[in-house]
């Protein structure tokens, strides 16, 4: 096992040996979605940034448990704990029960993560799904002198946990900074501080989503159920706990003063933050209108774009860019993205494809071999270099090259002897495959293609070339496709 990986920890802004808690496991968090509304993109930057850094520990032979969330309740509209639930209100403005929204978003948020090849999770909890533990966290809380209880809500005690402890550590903000410049909101007199934060929220007569607890009837705070849940599943500390740039104040910096408050131990050894998207150079929003959604860019239906890009190549976009790295799109961007997306499935098909060839011509070329067993070592610490997807990249393609001059003769398979070759097919396809995820996308038109074969056929008949009619239909027969020669035309039909 490769033990030289680093990785940038925001907790420490360093660059630190990755050393697990308890190898060769590692638990791995990242805050999932909030699910009452579309996808975004930063959203699909995020989840495909830590599906990569968990698919490259797994191949350096960590056994890797990851956790993501999906927030279905206490997330409402400010992060000063105001507002409405962001759920309840769309369930309210659809006319439906907060259960369905979430089920409804829940079930998009797996098709998108599908369709650009983000694995699944091996666990994925609801905030929902853990009422009685976070209503248990805030008792512990209440009882270590950092909660407090105000009218049925719960608020977390900023000033009696910065007494003993440093609130800010992960953002780098100053609390007495955050009072100065905080508003004044609606009930905020019910906090002994402007910046402390909602554990337990006392629901109010409209409020739909509700559940006991002994302060009163109310729902949880958005922070604490990633407290909850990555202690559940992963310990009271773990190994990575990661999320995009937005969530480091104030979501990640109330979930570190919750969990020492709570257990006296930070939550995670490593924080990782994936950065934001910008368009042409301005950062993405709704407000700009220059921000779109993922089916935009695979249908191309957007006034900012001038055709439609494939799953793969929005993948392969992104992981040209570090991920902690501002993204920016662009339709030369994309366009680059897809040409060299184009490059590597060929390589793909390709590396599937070649088989070495014994011959008794020439002998092993150290030159040659030295430079494959170097661009394969370059591979691993690119990404051994705080997961570097960018410099991996550049480096697969001279594996490529390698690849392709064998095809094309002008490298000899005996200049690099077997062995040589093995380990240059297996590292293209581990990284291309394995590790960035990137996959070959099949033509899916079937229409198209059946089209194309039924105007060959009417040719071969119209030729006489009975082997060729013979055989398309045969091989389409093979298929459940059987031909039907009528008098105006050729049409197909599923075999019964």
């Amino acid at each position: 096992m490769n033990t030289q990986l680093r990785v940038t920890n925001t907790l420490t802004r360093e660059k630190e040996l990755f050393e697990p808690i308890n190898p060769p496991y590692v638990g791995m968090y990242v805050c999932g979605p909030t699910v009452y509304s579309d996808v975004h993109l930063g959203n699909v930057r995020t989840f495909l940034s830590f599906d990569v850094i968990r698919r490259y520990l797994v191949h350096l032979g960590y056994k890797v448990r990851y956790v993501r969330n999906i927030t279905d309740v206490g997330h409402l509209e400010t992060d000063h704990d105001e507002g409405e639930d962001k759920i309840a209100k769309k369930a309210k403005l659809e006319n439906l029960e907060p259960m369905q929204i979430v089920q409804r978003y829940t079930l998009d948020f797996h098709k998108v993560m599908d369709l650009f090849n983000i694995q699944s999770p091996d666990i994925e909890p609801t905030a929902t799904g853990h009422i009685q533990e976070q209503i248990e966290m805030i008792e512990t809380i209440i009882k270590n002198g950092h909660a407090y209880v105000v009218n049925g809500s719960v608020y977390f005690d900023i000033n009696s946990y910065k007494n003993s402890h440093e609130y800010g550590i992960l953002s780098g903000r100053i609390i007495e900074d955050l009072v100065a410049g905080s508003r004044e909101l609606d009930r905020q007199d019910e906090k002994r501080n402007a910046e402390d934060f909602a554990l337990w929220k006392n629901a109010t007569p409209e409020h739909i989503m509700r559940w006991s607890s002994p302060w009163g009837t109310g729902f949880p705070g958005w922070h604490l159920e990633c407290s909850v849940m990555s202690t559940k599943y992963l310990g009271k500390t773990f190994d990575i706990h990661g999320g995009g740039m937005d969530l480091k104040f104030p979501h990640h910096e109330c979930e570190i003063a919750q969990s020492i408050s709570a257990y006296e131990q930070s939550p995670a050894k490593y924080w990782l933050h994936t950065n934001m998207l910008t368009v042409n150079g301005q950062k993405m929003s709704k407000s700009l209108g220059n921000s779109f959604l993922p089916h935009e860019l695979i249908t191309g239906d957007h006034e900012l774009l001038d055709q439609a890009y494939s799953p793969m190549t929005v993948r392969f976009f992104m992981l040209q860019s570090h991920y902690s790295s501002t993204l920016d799109f662009s339709n030369d961007a994309l366009k680059a993205a897809l040409k060299g997306y184009k490059k590597i499935a060929n390589g793909i098909k390709l590396a599937k494809s070649l088989h070495y060839e014994e011959t008794d011509e020439g002998s092993i070329n150290e030159k040659f071999t030295q430079q494959i067993y170097q661009i394969c070592e370059n591979c691993y610490r690119a990404m051994n270099d705080d997961f570097n997807t960018a410099v991996t990249i550049s480096h697969i393609f001279n594996l490529l090259k390698k690849i392709n001059s064998l095809h094309t003769g002008n490298l000899k398979f005996s200049e690099i002897g077997k062995e040589t070759f093995d380990r240059l097919i297996q590292t293209f396809l581990a990284f291309t495959i394995d590790i960035l995820g990137i996959k070959e996308e099949q033509i899916d038109d079937q229409e198209r293609l059946l089209n194309i074969l039924l105007e060959l056929y009417k040719e071969a008949k119209e030729v006489k070339d009975y082997d060729k009619v013979d055989k398309i239909r045969a091989e389409l027969k093979n298929l459940g496709i059987v031909l039907k020669d009528m008098k105006n035309q050729i049409d197909w039909a599923y075999e019964e």
